[in-house]
């Protein structure tokens, strides 16, 4: 046998990761598909949970706190777990094209698995209001855009509209099979801890994730894969709260712009989550979404601002975890959606214009 055979043969096959094919084949007992049901997928899912000691020592109480970090996605985002559900069934039914409204991330989902499926994507996105990370995906990947004045929900408005009246199938999370596909992330945290955490931190905008989160853990807690739900603690900017104050908010304003709604579509279903597992909405200052997302920088992770707000808020409630507790905060998208919100907020040393030479760089380091 050759040096090369040998090294190969004493590799730990076991330690390689296997091919993950995407969360519709993963977990396809659990979803409302069949053999009939085209597989448009881009291995979405199976995303890290990573353990926060950085967090753990401000929560303090030997708390357990990890991370659920969707943002290593195949666009970036939870979206793609929802929309390769959304993209298959409607392909499935015949459709031809897609439609949603979008603050960026649905847009770039929608536009990424249409473009697999080679079906049409059109995407409304409120005019100015859309990071160039996100607007720069929808459109390398095809999609149709039109920029409205006014916010996402008139935009959500006008597309649930014209999906009534036209045939085009909206893939916006009133799109039942978009909340079956981003259930499965549940799935995934208990899959890997091997139980359900107490407390699931969460951002909350539309309120489809948090109740797609809701049906994933009480369908396992059903089947016994799990013997206790965990209490669902949904965080929303100050400026943009309509669940935490009951109201609708006809303007709203934060610098996380993923959750920069006023009017969720989803209100009733994530309400029905806070009730039965007993959970609280609290809203969080963008000072408190920047520090938070400066922490977990911190942990190695780079989130988008919207994600930290599950940080925020378990940062202002940790007084309400209880002692040895398991927590995990969803981080909904990846930093790179929003560069210049990292840019702009950060405590890192940025030396510029300094002369190319070796003495001036290494005083510049300390040396």
């Amino acid at each position: 046998m050759s040096l090369i055979k040998k090294i190969k043969a004493s590799i730990n096959k076991s330690s390689r990761n296997k091919d993950w094919p995407g969360l519709i084949k993963a977990y396809s007992n659990w979803l409302p598909v069949n053999q009939s049901t085209p597989l448009i997928t881009l291995k979405e899912g199976n995303t890290p949970l990573i353990r926060a000691t950085s967090l753990e020592k401000l929560i303090g109480k030997e708390v357990k706190v990890f991370l659920k970090y969707d943002g290593l996605n195949p666009t970036g985002s939870f979206k793609d777990r929802g929309m390769t559900m959304a993209i298959s069934k409607a392909k499935e039914e015949g459709s031809e094209a897609v439609i949603c409204a979008s603050t960026g991330n649905t847009s770039a989902s929608a536009a990424a698995y249409a473009q697999r499926a080679k079906m049409k994507a059109f995407v409304l996105i409120p005019d100015g209001y859309v990071a160039k990370g996100k607007l720069a995906q929808a459109l390398v990947y095809g999609a149709e855009v039109l920029s409205i004045k006014g916010n996402f929900d008139k935009a959500l408005e006008i597309v649930q509209e014209i999906s009534e009246k036209y045939p085009i199938t909206l893939v916006n999370s009133v799109n039942p099979y978009r909340l079956q596909g981003q259930k499965t992330a549940a799935f995934e945290i208990i899959d890997e801890l091997g139980y359900a955490p107490d407390q699931l931190c969460i951002p909350v905008g539309n309120g489809g994730n948090i109740s797609a989160y809701w049906m994933g853990f009480n369908e396992y807690y059903e089947k016994g894969f799990s013997t206790v739900l965990p209490r669902m603690m949904g965080f929303q900017a100050v400026g943009s709260a309509p669940l935490v104050f009951n109201t609708k908010v006809e303007n709203p304003e934060t610098i996380a712009t993923a959750i920069r709604i006023g009017n969720p579509v989803n209100r009733l279903k994530a309400n029905k989550a806070k009730t039965e597992s007993h959970g609280l909405f609290d809203s969080v200052t963008d000072d408190e979404i920047i520090n938070a997302y400066k922490l977990i920088g911190k942990e190695g992770v780079f989130c988008e601002p919207a994600s930290s707000a599950s940080v925020a808020g378990l940062i202002k409630n940790k007084e309400k975890i209880k002692e040895q507790s398991t927590v995990v905060c969803v981080l909904t998208g990846n930093g790179l959606k929003d560069s210049d919100c990292a840019i702009n907020n950060n405590e890192a040393t940025f030396h510029t214009n300094l002369e190319p030479q070796i003495e001036n760089i290494t005083k510049t380091m300390g040396f």
